[in-house]
């Protein structure tokens, strides 16, 4: 079990300059995107460097949804500036980034998809030391300032990968819940929606035990490593607090204390998937987020065309739930009632179409559309699909169930209309 050190509170970005100091840090790199350098969040966290004397160097090209020329960029950056430590304040696209540029400005000699999960990178361990990384994460989704993990499409084969390494976590994840009054409604419901599955499909993950064989060397153990007893305690308490206030945080963005337990839950359901790792509902997401023509989100200013991580990844949990079910019938039962459904009487067999539908029944309730066509995606599409999502081997692999190609058709063919 690994996690990064969290403090939480409201107000508590205004210590990240001591934070710094206490660090011996000579020169840091403070990240972000293009919309938060302006807004609060930033602006604390900068008043907090000066404060403290602590000299930094702002980069805050971060593309949200990240490319491999997007980490490149950031990684260059952070290259040609020898810092000793990195701060990064923002949602997981600026966490994510903030982890490449700590793995690779360390690694000089080192290529991007050296640490790149396999089979599109070689997974090489890390075997150096990184510099201290302090997250201050600004949305109530990823969990990335908990996790070892960073996402980015791959543009040459137009899919998202990501590298998973335990070395990359922060140093310290900062959880302060008044950034969170800046979250627009969808960017709210998405990435609350992430959450959701993140706990999801940690607690119906292939267990621990029964995966094989064991590593040669225990820095070769994936930092996945299925469903197991501790990320089960994490990943049941964030489905608990995000069925509870998820509908409160992104309809009333002056509901502070819904976002307040969001912003919690996010960081639980981290801990949980940052050991135990997400299964199809994540895996079958990078396609539909990399093959995107030109679906634009309300709420994601400046970004062009994309399908938010959070709804790329919830589409098809209807279907793959109601798929997976046969599997381990009383962890989608009691997921169902976690989530609020009344379970008394439901047979195992129907273990899964009860799972199913408590998640259409939140999805409708905060207007997520309906399916992959309302995307922008048609049945012809699917081979596409089914071609990205065979390569994301360490999340397929901890379906709870064998999954083949024909498998995965079947689901995205499910999610062409979810309602």
């Amino acid at each position: 079990m690994a996690c990064s050190s969290v403090r939480y509170g409201a107000g508590c970005t205004q210590e990240v300059g001591m934070d710094c100091k206490n660090l011996g840090a000579k020169k840091v790199c403070l990240m972000t995107d293009g919309n938060l350098v302006n807004l609060p969040p930033v602006k604390t966290a900068m008043e907090s460097l000066e404060r403290a004397n602590v000299p930094y160097k702002i980069y805050d090209k971060v593309r949200v949804e990240p490319t491999d020329e997007s980490f490149k960029h950031a990684i260059d950056f952070a290259k040609a500036e020898n810092f000793d430590v990195f701060v990064a304040v923002g949602g997981g696209s600026v966490i994510d980034t903030c982890k490449a540029a700590n793995l690779y400005s360390t690694d000089p000699e080192a290529d991007l998809l050296d640490y790149v999960n396999a089979p599109i990178g070689k997974g090489l361990p890390v075997r150096h030391e990184l510099k201290p990384l302090i997250a201050v994460t600004t949305t109530a989704g990823t969990g990335s300032e908990t996790t070892g993990v960073a996402v980015f499409d791959y543009l040459p084969t137009q899919s998202k990968t990501g590298i998973a390494q335990r070395a990359l976590r922060p140093t310290l994840g900062i959880v302060d819940p008044l950034h969170l009054q800046y979250m627009p409604e969808r960017v709210t419901a998405y990435s609350g929606i992430d959450v959701l599955c993140h706990a999801l499909e940690s607690y119906t993950a292939l267990p621990y035990n029964e995966r094989s064989p064991a590593p040669t060397d225990p820095i070769l153990r994936p930092a996945y490593q299925g469903s197991n007893p501790m990320s089960d305690i994490w990943c049941q308490h964030a489905l608990r607090v995000t069925s509870k206030y998820i509908k409160r945080a992104v309809f009333d963005s002056d509901d502070l204390e819904a976002r307040s337990a969001m912003h919690n839950a996010s960081s639980y359901a981290g801990i949980g998937f940052g050991n135990s790792g997400c299964h199809l509902c994540h895996g079958m997401s990078y396609p539909i987020a990399g093959l995107v023509r030109d679906y634009k989100p309300e709420g994601y200013k400046g970004s062009g065309p994309i399908v938010p991580h959070g709804l790329s990844v919830c589409v098809t949990s209807p279907a793959v739930f109601r798929w997976t079910g046969s599997s381990c019938p009383e962890r989608h039962i009691h997921s169902a009632e976690m989530l609020g459904a009344d379970v008394t009487n439901v047979k195992k067999a129907d273990a899964g179409r009860v799972l199913s539908d408590t998640l259409l029944k939140i999805l409708d309730e905060l207007k997520v559309p309906n399916g992959l066509e309302d995307v922008g995606y048609s049945s012809q599409d699917i081979p596409a699909m089914v071609k990205g999502a065979l390569p994301q081997k360490r999340l397929l692999n901890l379906s709870p169930k064998p999954v083949e190609a024909d498998h995965l058709s079947e689901i995205y063919e499910n999610s062409m209309k979810i309602y």
